[in-house]
């Protein structure tokens, strides 16, 4: 039996789909990140899988339609105030 070396691959995360569609619309995050990203410049990871840094207003734009049906899909929260994820 013998051992295969696999080439080397790439690790560095897509930030983008390619296509642009995901730079016309405003995505889903974590409301906490999304503003500590504000302040820090870190990015953060959407719904989607986007990581971007926000810095617009996401008003402008229409819902990313992948965050939103993944939005959809989640069991809604307790409600016990607590807002922990």
């Amino acid at each position: 039996m013998s051992t295969k070396i696999l080439p080397e691959q790439e690790t560095t995360p897509q930030t983008s789909h390619g296509d642009g569609d995901h730079e016309r619309f405003a995505h889903y995050a974590d409301k906490h990140k999304i503003t500590e990203s504000m302040v820090t410049g870190t990015p953060i990871r959407a719904l989607c899988g986007k990581i971007w840094v926000p810095s617009r207003d996401p008003k402008k734009y229409p819902v990313c339609p992948e965050c939103k049906e993944i939005y959809e899909g989640l069991p809604l929260g307790g409600g016990d105030g607590d807002d922990k994820q």
